[in-house]
């Protein structure tokens, strides 16, 4: 059946087979296990997500960047039929397919650079984080691995150690793994120096750090996402990143791009580290790879990746058939569709709005910043003041959700309107979402004028 690819609002959000859904979940799953939105979804394609009441929501979120080319995308459930079809698991490491061998030829084509590499495929993205790491530290000899302020790489014990954000992924969950220093992150708007001397400061203060408190000779790896996700969409200042992967270079330490939100037409780039030519010795990928399966990847250079011991990497499900030829069925509608050019229209259907908002409300928008499809705006109580507002965010995403908006938040200060499309939504449904999304900060900064949102 073909979802239209219209919002419909049957009945308040959530709806009652909804709520009685949420009843079943709270007696069943963890509370550890939040909702963001607990509306039930039985089917979604394009922009649309549809739930068990009827109402079919515009998606703003993707599953966390993961639809990238839409939810149940054509070529994806025509690829997945058949490998469901021919089998679903031997495991990789026993007796071996075609399917992870061909996903691992596209990243080599890919990814960026075109030196010869390799890649070993995974679950997840904390799961390919972690694998990174290993790589790295066996590659070098050394142990350290140095991440920045910011940053999220995972729920895993030692990719907790490499995030930033204490709550909710860290609070309580340790002693995590040891090894890992923190630099501070390029952070344009938050910068103590400004903006302008953000770029210059903040790799003086990235290589005093590596210096001081690691020794480059001590240091395996710089594990950076080229625009942090979960910590607040931040774009690094141009130069910056170039910067830092050129002295990784003359210390002979491994960079490690994690591109596991940012990558695969995210950002307008297959890539984002594309956007400034940078070329890291290893990347990780997962969310948007895949149309919606489960799969992860590390790809890098072949002489890092083959020193690694035959059976020093793996897992019983890494690379499942199925989730290879959804991959595989995705990078063609990527491919076919031209999507990192439809990132780019979308961001230029965005962008002027949100700083248009940002013109309205200069007290309450503090940045609006991304690039591609992945765009954020910051909120502030105090304009100049820069104090994050978390509960103007919070206002604003559930007046969204009541009006049928699916959007996310995010940010170490909780204080981030993130905007993450399918990059299969029309022009249309976009328009409208951002319509809502507009009403909806109007009322909720007018409202709060003066004082905090309750």
């Amino acid at each position: 059946m073909t979802l239209s690819q219209e919002r419909i609002l049957a009945t308040d959000i959530p709806g009652p087979r909804s709520q009685a859904l949420q009843a079943r979940k709270v007696a069943a799953v963890s509370a550890g296990i939040g909702t963001t939105l607990p509306i039930y979804v039985e089917q979604a394609g394009g922009g649309i997500l549809r739930d068990v009441d009827g109402n079919q929501l515009i998606d703003f979120g993707s599953g966390i960047a993961v639809t990238t080319v839409g939810n149940a995308a054509p070529r994806v459930v025509e690829a997945v039929q058949r490998q469901v079809a021919d089998f679903t698991h031997t495991c990789f490491m026993v007796t071996p397919y075609e399917e992870y061998v061909a996903v691992c030829e596209k990243l080599a084509e890919l990814t960026p650079g075109d030196h010869e590499k390799r890649s070993a495929l995974f679950n997840s993205g904390a799961e390919a984080v972690e694998n990174a790491v290993k790589v790295a530290r066996h590659h070098t000899g050394r142990d350290a691995i140095v991440v920045f302020d910011h940053a999220y790489h995972g729920r895993t014990n030692l990719t907790m150690a490499l995030t930033a954000k204490t709550m909710p992924y860290k609070h309580r969950f340790g002693p995590f793994a040891g090894e890992v220093y923190r630099a501070p992150m390029a952070y344009p708007y938050r910068w103590p120096g400004g903006a302008e001397a953000c770029a210059e400061e903040a790799f003086d203060a990235f290589v005093a750090t590596v210096h001081t408190q690691v020794g480059e000779d001590s240091c395996a790896a710089v594990l950076i996402e080229p625009i942090q996700g979960e910590g607040g969409f931040i774009v690094p200042p141009p130069g910056w990143l170039a910067r830092v992967a050129d002295w990784c270079r003359e210390q002979g330490i491994l960079l490690i791009a994690d591109e596991i939100q940012t990558g695969f037409a995210r950002t307008g780039d297959w890539f984002a580290c594309d956007h400034e030519g940078v070329v890291p010795d290893l990347v990780t990928t997962a969310k948007g790879m895949a149309g919606g399966l489960p799969l992860a990847a590390v790809t890098g250079r072949a002489d890092v990746m083959d020193s690694v011991h035959v059976g020093g990497l793996g897992g019983t499900y890494g690379g499942n058939p199925v989730a290879c030829a959804a991959a595989l069925a995705a990078i063609e509608t990527m491919e076919a569709e031209d999507l990192p050019a439809r990132a780019r229209e979308i961001e230029a259907a965005f962008l002027p709005r949100l700083r248009a908002l940002a013109e309205r409300h200069p007290d309450r928008v503090g940045d609006v910043r991304g690039r591609g499809a992945m765009l954020a705006v910051e909120l502030v109580s105090d304009g100049p003041g820069r104090t994050p507002d978390a509960a103007l965010a919070g206002a604003v995403h559930r007046a969204c959700s009541a009006q049928g908006l699916v959007t996310l938040t995010c940010g170490t200060f909780g204080n981030v309107f993130r905007f993450l499309p399918p990059l299969a939504i029309g022009d249309d449904l976009m328009s409208e979402g951002l319509d809502i999304f507009e009403a909806a900060f109007d009322a909720a900064a007018g409202s709060s004028a003066g004082g905090k949102v309750e």
